[in-house]
């Protein structure tokens, strides 16, 4: 029996511990962790408990960690975006190789100085592009290389971030402030990018973007708003982002339940939003029912950053009294944009475009590729995924691809899974080969996502060469 890949896991947030580690106890004959670093201790104690790490291999930080000999194969590093370079560099002299959450890092110098560093180490370096690995897209690629389009002509693409998700994330949340994050074309495009370059293949020759944070400001804050949504807002009845609202009676994800195809989830959804003490009582009788009634997934669990996990009404209540989740989206310290357009050239004169915004009526990406001989239309939401093929010269529409809502929904994004199984399979393979989202293929995204910003700023098209050459001198 072959030995599983043995890793330390550097950030024991959300990716860390309930995808990544959830993985690693799933399936211990592939992936086991022997050490954790994580600065807060619920979440370094729980990830131990967990994977039955021993105290003596669980640190405070990356920096002692790494202090140590080289602990297991490979290291999974998982922190914020502006602290992902650092633990790479260390991570790769060391010799481990190396799974990193996207993006690389929060400048493109840094993320050159990475990709240098994988290829002067001669180590493996897999960047978190999970969608690449989706079936949804795995097929839209497929049927692009197949040439069932004929030759592609457009690309229009939509990043559509659903409005709880956008509030939650790039309002209150930890991608909110460029100056302490990275920009929302990085932070949120990077993976649509990277699909975008993965289908087309072809290297990016021109861009321009333009956008803004438009309805995020104290300008449009309701009248009497106070800093808080628990200290009174007098709109508390009409505002849509009133925080209890979200985080208590979780009223986006009863929304997302009841937009299904699947019935069980569509009625569950509408027990949890109008029959929510009939759910409590029978909760307590039927198990599975608790984890609708005390709901702890997205985006529940940033509450808890350090907090008892107590999931009740009232504990959640405390909690948003003062936490930067229980802010008034008007009167938070956010700059980043609300909606953002990029518009893109290809080498090969295929032109795309990619629409971000913050404002959707339910999270997910749509498409529609245009090509000499077909024209292919997917929606890849939350709710259920679909491909239509339109055939230019029958005149027919086809259903090619339909992945309808599950259970387990939102509980893990599509393609996690076979992310990790094939960097573990490049771990174990003894060719070597770098990932399908190496470090240098995941530059080209990266380096579109700081040339579009580039371009929304100074309001000029940017040539890729140019920006390459002069990142590179920097």
């Amino acid at each position: 029996m072959k030995k599983p890949i043995t890793a330390v896991l550097i950030g024991a947030g959300r990716r860390g511990l309930t995808i990544y580690g959830d993985f690693a106890l799933k399936n211990r004959k592939k992936l086991k962790f022997v050490a954790v670093a994580e600065p807060i201790e619920t979440r370094r104690k729980k990830f131990a408990s967990l994977h039955g790490i021993l105290p003596e291999r669980c640190y405070e930080s990356w920096q002692d960690l790494f202090n140590k000999e080289r602990l297991a194969d490979a290291a999974f590093i998982c922190t914020q975006d502006q602290m992902h370079t650092e633990p790479t560099i260390q991570a790769l002299e060391k010799g481990y190789d190396i799974l990193l959450e996207k993006p690389m890092a929060h400048t493109l110098q840094e993320c050159i100085k990475i990709v240098k560093k994988v290829e002067e180490t001669g180590r493996i370096l897999g960047v978190g592009h999970i969608l690449r690995y989706s079936n949804f897209f795995s097929k839209v690629h497929d049927i692009v290389h197949k040439g069932l389009l004929g030759d592609i002509i457009n690309i229009t693409y939509r990043e559509n971030v659903m409005w709880y998700h956008y509030a939650h994330s790039y309002v209150r949340g930890p991608w909110a402030n460029e100056e302490t994050s990275s920009p929302m074309i990085l932070a949120k495009c990077c993976h649509d990018l990277d699909l975008l370059y993965w289908i087309v293949n072809s290297m990016p020759k021109k861009i321009s973007s333009f956008g803004s944070l438009l309805h995020f400001k104290p300008e449009n804050a309701p009248k009497g708003a106070p800093e808080y949504c628990l200290d009174g807002c007098p709109a508390k009845q009409d505002c849509l982002y009133y925080a209890p609202r979200i985080y208590i009676d979780i009223v986006p994800i009863t929304q997302m339940m009841e937009k299904s195809k699947n019935l069980l989830i569509k009625l569950l959804g509408r027990l949890r939003r109008k029959h929510v003490n009939f759910l409590t009582y029978f909760s307590k009788i039927i198990k599975p029912l608790k984890r609708l009634r005390y709901y702890q997934d997205f985006p529940i669990y940033y509450l808890y950053s350090g907090q008892k996990e107590d999931y009740s009404d009232k504990a959640k209540a405390r909690i948003l009294k003062t936490s930067q989740y229980g802010k008034c989206v008007y009167h938070c310290d956010n700059d980043v944009v609300d909606h953002q357009i990029v518009n893109i050239e290809f080498d090969n004169g295929i032109t795309a475009n990619l629409t971000m915004h913050g404002f959707s009526e339910q999270e997910g990406r749509t498409l529609r590729i245009d090509g000499t001989k077909a024209t292919l239309i997917g929606e890849f939401h939350v709710s259920g995924e679909t491909l239509f093929f339109y055939n230019h010269f029958s005149g027919k529409k086809k259903l090619v691809y339909r992945n309808k809502m599950s259970l387990e929904s939102g509980k893990a994004d599509e393609g996690d899974s076979e992310l990790l199984d094939a960097f573990i399979d490049t771990l174990i393979d003894k060719n070597k080969i770098q990932p399908l989202t190496s470090a240098r293929a995941s530059l080209e995204s990266h380096l579109m996502a700081f040339a579009a910003e580039e371009s929304r700023l100074n309001e000029k098209v940017i040539y890729l060469e140019d920006f390459r050459r002069r990142a590179e001198e920097f």
